[in-house]
Parts: structure tokens; sequence; C-alpha cells
């Protein structure tokens, strides 16, 4: 009789013999010169504590971090990087929009400043005179009037968003709505276009 045959390899033994000849092979080009770690070792390689020993220095860097963070959001408020701008001012249609009002003569953006005036002469003139009755017309008028300005705004911002990009995402006018209502040198972010440069 003749010795008994080997068995043969199963699947599972034959694709790992391949494997690690494919590994040698790799290693070999490389120039390596050193074996494949084990699994146990990369395993523990990559283990980090949950809690970290030194609790102090990990607060201190996670301070650091935070504050990182807020320097790098400012300068993109300032620069209009849009990497690191805060997410409600991310995209490109909040950009258009941003672009868009700050090309623009907007009369909301002086809504404030006149009702400072309408409060100050309010406490000067006699809440029974006449004349309060021409101040809270006044007062009135140009409250209609942004009113309309920005109505307008919004119709003419949906208009060229839908244009340029095909559908308006959901907050995007009223997000350019609410800018023109802000004073220009006060907007955050920051106006990159003079008054007339409408983006394309």
């Amino acid at each position: 009789m003749f010795g008994r045959k080997k068995e043969a390899p199963t699947a599972q033994e034959s694709i790992d013999q391949q494997a690690a000849e494919v590994a040698a092979r790799q290693d070999a080009a490389l120039g390596k010169g050193a074996p494949t770690p084990k699994r146990k070792a990369q395993e523990a390689a990559r283990k980090r504590p949950l809690v970290p020993e030194d609790r102090k220095a990990s607060k201190t860097a996670e301070r650091q971090a935070i504050q990182d963070q807020r320097t790098k959001m400012r300068k993109a408020l300032d620069t209009g990087d849009e990497k690191f701008l805060p997410v409600r001012d991310k995209g490109p249609q909040k950009r258009y929009a941003r672009d868009f009002v700050d090309a623009r003569f907007s009369l909301g953006e002086y809504l404030m400043f006149g009702a400072l005036v309408f409060v100050i002469i309010s406490l000067i003139v006699p809440a029974s005179g006449e004349q309060m009755v021409y101040v809270l017309g006044g007062f009135w008028v140009m409250f209609l009037a942004v009113f309309v300005d920005v109505f307008i705004l919004s119709r003419q911002l949906r208009k060229k968003l839908t244009a340029k990009f095909g559908e308006v995402e959901r907050g995007t006018v009223w997000y350019g709505s609410m800018r023109s209502l802000q004073f220009r040198k006060l907007r955050l972010p920051k106006p990159l276009v003079k008054r007339g440069q409408y983006p394309s």
C-alpha cells in the first residue's frame, strides 16, 4: 500500500497562503526588511485609554483646540473662507445671496438708524403734540418702504438663484433678506463685493 495522501488544503488556508505570499512580495519590492506585525500588535498600537492619564493637560489641549477653531472661524468671517464658516453661512447659494445683497443698495440698512432717531424725537416731542403725529407717520412710511424693498429683493434673489442653481435651497432667500436689514459695514461674513458688483 502506498502512503496516505496529504489532505487538500481548505479554501481559507489557500486564501491565507495567497495573502501571505502577496504581502511577502510587496515587502520584498519595497525593501521593508521587517516582518509584518501581527494583528494583536496592531490592535495594541491603536488602543487609546478612554480616560486620559493627565486630565489637566487633556483639558488644556481641548481648550486650545476650541480656541483655534474660533480663531479660524473669525478669520473666515473676514475672508469668506468656506472651510471654516459657520454652518448657517456655508454653501454656494448662501455665498451668492450674500454677494447679491451686498452689491445692492437696500433701504433696510438704515432701518435701525431710523428707529433710533424716532426714539430720540419721541423723547423730545410731547406725545400729545401735533408734531408727534407727523413723526409717527414718517416712521410708518419708512417701515413700509423697507418692507416693499425687502419684498422686491426676495423676488429678485429667488429668480436669480433658480436661474443659476436650478432650485433654491430652503432658507436661502430669508437669509439674504435678513442680511439686507443689517448695516453693510456690520455684516458678517463681511461683504466681498462692491456696490453694483453683482455676481454672475
